[in-house]
């Protein structure tokens, strides 16, 4: 098969699934996968709330969920609401709920009122009689408020009723699968009868999102692949504990990746755990990156450079490739508003000449530096073709001013 039929084949595939409207933002159907974030802050403090939120929205988060877990935090929601507003930040809020968010969504009613959807644990909700009447309520606030929920279950909180049913039908087989089979069974079936669950309290078919987190990425990708072909809800992804650092990232790439590949997933969240005093924003650039690296969206132009090697001496294409994607970074403020299409744009910084002029043809626009030294030579390519060969000690800045040109020149005609 020709590898130009991959992406026509991955966009041909993708999940069918209803929409979901969670504020502004449209969710599933044909719409483009939604990055969602997190907030890490005291939600009883309702400033450093409201400034974190416009953080994560700033960096191109398009939902944000916060913690609503005590009396003092569902208090505050209205209050970070309208500093929002305040500050014209109009990105959606979800409300996080675990154990009593029956009792605070019927308490506080501005809470309920201000949230644009309600996330629910079906496995922390109560037991026996309890777990329905409590869900029950909660379903009842959402459609009293016209909110859709997410039902989101959790490997490290299943439903013990649910599991042990399972696990006790799975021992009087003739032969049982192995216990960690049965558990993903559970997360996949308590997923699917709380959502039936709340259509029958009433909630609409197409006000429903359900997720289903573990932290293995095998488990993750077996979790969903059963669940997409079970349902049409509209399917939030994401490890539950993806980690610290690099292994967070890699984790998330590698069971997103596959997923997204094959169609399935709505919305996504990076679960990265953050380093003490840490960019928060991080995890909407890693969701942003993902989603770009796969050619399903565009957020900002993509820098390709070299990793350096014996033909690279000289460190001056290190420093050139974070000049550049930094002065990218810098512009884009001004850019998105004024050049739509530029979050496309690709640019290449290469070290030697083995393959730079190679890859910088294959941008839009690119600089090839000869390796070892840069005085003599560092040509710059432009769609394919030799534009001009830079010197001296202005090469970045040089560069730089290239780069405006062919942004206002490419896509200042596109927005006429």
């Amino acid at each position: 098969m020709p590898l130009i039929q991959i992406e026509d084949t991955r966009q041909k595939n993708r999940r069918p699934s209803v929409t979901c409207m969670v504020g502004r933002v449209s969710v599933g159907g044909s719409h483009p996968v939604v990055v969602q974030s997190m907030t890490n802050t005291d939600t009883a403090d309702a400033a450093a709330t409201a400034d974190q939120i416009a953080l994560l929205a700033a960096a191109g988060s398009e939902l944000v969920r916060i913690t609503v877990n005590t009396r003092e935090s569902a208090a505050a929601v209205g209050e970070i609401a309208a500093r929002l507003r305040d500050r014209g930040v109009r990105v959606p809020i979800v409300g996080d709920f675990h154990y009593n968010g029956h009792t605070l969504l019927s308490e506080y009613p501005e809470c309920a009122k201000a949230l644009d959807k309600y996330r629910i644990n079906p496995g922390n909700v109560g037991v026996g009689e309890k777990h329905d009447d409590n869900f029950r309520r909660m379903i009842e606030v959402a459609i009293e408020y016209a909110k859709p929920v997410r039902i989101g279950v959790n490997w490290g909180s299943l439903d013990k009723s649910l599991l042990t049913q399972l696990m006790d039908e799975n021992a009087r087989r003739t032969q049982p699968v192995a216990d960690r089979e049965v558990v993903l069974e559970a997360m996949v079936q308590s997923a699917l009868r709380s959502a039936a669950l709340a259509e029958s309290f009433g909630q609409p078919h197409d006000r429903i999102i359900l997720s289903a987190k573990v932290s293995d990425v095998r488990d993750l990708v077996q979790v969903y692949r059963a669940l997409a072909v079970a349902c049409d809800y509209p399917l939030h992804l994401g490890l539950t504990e993806a980690g610290l650092g690099a292994k967070g990232i890699v984790a998330t790439t590698a069971a997103l990746s596959v997923l997204l590949f094959e169609g399935i997933g709505d919305t996504i969240r990076t679960s990265l755990t953050p380093a003490p005093g840490g960019d928060r924003a991080e995890e909407v650039r890693i969701c942003q990156q993902i989603l770009q690296s796969l050619g399903i969206r565009a957020f900002s132009p993509q820098v390709t450079s070299c990793p350096g090697c014996g033909r690279t001496t000289s460190t001056f294409f290190q420093e050139l490739a974070t000049q550049v994607t930094e002065h990218l970074a810098q512009r884009m403020s001004v850019w998105r508003t004024q050049y739509p299409g530029v979050e496309e744009l690709k640019v290449a910084v290469m070290g030697c000449v083995v393959n730079g002029p190679g890859e910088s043809k294959h941008a839009n626009i690119g600089i090839s530096l000869p390796g070892n030294g840069e005085d003599p030579r560092a040509p710059v390519y432009v769609d394919g073709k030799l534009k001009v060969t830079l010197k001296g000690d202005s090469i970045a800045a040089d560069f730089g001013v290239l780069l405006d040109e062919y942004v206002e020149k490419r896509y200042g005609v596109l927005r006429g």
